[in-house]
């Protein structure tokens, strides 16, 4: 079976802190959350669940690039962009039909749009 990236992509202007999660309306949250325990819960029950989880922020992030003499690190993200992957999932699924139903469950659940790519295959 294919495996497949699915990712939820954030607003770089609006990067999410446990600040910004407290805004959000209790009731709201426990919605979003309980939808996102289903899905994943689906996933788990059909045996597409590879794995799963949210990513801190870019501003977080440390680039590291060992192509020269001494290796670097560099803090930031290795590209800006007014959009960022937040949180994704990795699944197997039959075909291109099947990911993109999957695809569609989370984004109803989370009201984002989900990006839905397909891992390479190893080479023969």
């Amino acid at each position: 079976m294919t495996q497949y990236f699915l990712t939820m992509p954030h607003d770089s202007a609006d990067e999410p802190t446990m600040e910004s999660m407290n805004e959000i309306d209790p009731a709201e949250l426990e919605a979003i959350m309980a939808a996102v325990g289903r899905f994943n819960a689906d996933l788990v029950e059909a045996g597409a669940f590879v794995t799963a989880g949210g990513l801190q922020p870019p501003s977080t992030a440390i680039t590291v690039d060992a192509t020269g003499t001494e290796p670097k690190r560099i803090p930031g993200p290795f590209v800006e962009a007014s959009r960022y992957v937040g949180e994704f999932w990795l699944i197997e699924a039959p075909d291109e039909e099947k990911a993109l139903m999957w695809a569609e469950q989370v984004s109803s659940a989370l009201g984002s749009r989900i990006e839905v790519r397909a891992l390479q295959e190893n080479p023969q």
